[in-house]
C-alpha cells in the first residue's frame, strides 16, 4: 500500500499597492489577470487586501474584486478578503457585506 501525504497548499495575498500615477483601471485589470494565471497554475487561494487611503492603494472593496475574479476563474481557487478596516466602514454595512 502506498502512502500519499497531503499536498501542500499554495495561495497569494494580493496587497492593494500599485504604482503612483498608473491608470487605476489598468492596475486592477492586471491584478485580475494575475488571479487568472494563479487559477491556471492550480493555486488554492487568492486573498485580496483592502486599502483605499492613498494614490497607490486602489482596492476599496475586496468583495468587488472577488466578484470580478470569480467571473474569470475556471477551477476551484478560493477567493477571499484579507482585512477589512472597521474605522473606514459603518459596522452594520461591513457586517452585512461579510454575511452575504
Amino acid at each position: 500500500m502506498t502512502y500519499n501525504p497531503p499536498r501542500m497548499r499554495f495561495g497569494i495575498f494580493l496587497a492593494p499597492f500599485h504604482r503612483v500615477g498608473e491608470n487605476p483601471t489598468v492596475a486592477l485589470d492586471r491584478d485580475l489577470e494575475l488571479v487568472e494565471l494563479l487559477d491556471r497554475l492550480n493555486y488554492d487561494g487568492a486573498w485580496f487586501g483592502e486599502h483605499h487611503s492613498a494614490g497607490w492603494e486602489l482596492i476599496a472593496s475586496p468583495e468587488l474584486m472577488i466578484a470580478a475574479a470569480a467571473q474569470r476563474t475556471k477551477t476551484t481557487i478560493r477567493l477571499g478578503t484579507g482585512v477589512s478596516s472597521l474605522p473606514y466602514h459603518h459596522p452594520f454595512i461591513l457586517a452585512d457585506r461579510r454575511s452575504s
